[in-house]
């Protein structure tokens, strides 16, 4: 599939079949009716609903691609369905959810930030799209459209966990974190991929041990823990590009 965390390796490239396989598209499908779900419900003001389903999104988009590949299920259709998905679930329904949620409370400026995001999140598709096979496997050029729907949606989720309320400067405070998300989408900032990572090879038991820890401290609050999570990786782009710079000099 197309998406930045499904896409094959450079070395796993093979000419996509035009058939359309139903295993794979199914998730594809649960990921946008996810998306759709985020919007109708951030429409009625159920905010925690439609972060959760921005976050279910996620779940599906990551496994459609990991299914077309173990059941050799890859189709052109599937891509461009993968990627208009996408598009739905990673680009207009966080933009939508923050709008209702916190922006429409900063009036033109509210609206203009989530019309950035949007524009971004399209702008990066279309970009990732022309890039596969041309650049290196293990960084993203640019936010990932699915971590900055999380970051987004995490922040929802996280300040409706604890009611806190979107009014005065936070409602401009997370205009301006919509705003950047969008432009760290089309952004030249490298992020780790992890695709180097070999799920399937021995690791030591420090190791298992660290992520059975992570995912305790997340279950305790998963809103606050999983943002916490979006959130950082949001900025470890920025961060290594100065860190990068500044040994440079």
């Amino acid at each position: 599939m197309t998406d930045e965390h499904n896409q094959p390796c450079e070395d796993d490239v093979k000419p996509r079949s035009r058939g359309i396989y139903l295993l794979p598209n199914l998730f594809t499908t649960g990921a946008l009716f996810s998306g759709f779900y985020a919007v109708v419900a951030g429409m009625n003001g159920k905010f925690e609903a439609a972060a959760i389903a921005v976050f279910v999104a996620m779940l599906f988009d990551g496994l459609d691609g990991r299914v077309a590949r173990m059941t050799n299920t890859s189709s052109a259709f599937g891509a461009e369905y993968d990627s208009l998905s996408d598009m739905v679930s990673f680009g207009v329904a966080p933009a939508l959810v923050a709008f209702t949620w916190a922006l429409d409370n900063t009036g033109k400026i509210g609206w203009f930030a989530a019309f950035i995001y949007v524009a971004c999140a399209a702008l990066r598709l279309a970009r990732f799209n022309t890039q596969i096979g041309s650049v290196d496997k293990k960084y993203f050029i640019g936010l990932p459209s699915p971590a900055a729907a999380a970051t987004v949606a995490g922040l929802v989720w996280a300040c409706t966990e604890f009611e806190v309320v979107p009014e005065g400067p936070l409602s401009y405070a997370v205009a301006g974190m919509v705003a950047l998300c969008g432009l760290l989408m089309v952004s030249n900032v490298l992020y780790h991929s992890f695709k180097e990572v070999d799920f399937k090879g021995k690791v030591p038991f420090v190791i298992l041990a660290a992520i059975v820890l992570v995912v305790g401290v997340i279950s305790i609050s998963p809103p606050l823990f999983l943002w916490s999570l979006f959130l950082v990786y949001m900025l470890s782009g920025p961060a290594i590009w100065v860190w990068r710079k500044r040994r440079a000099f």
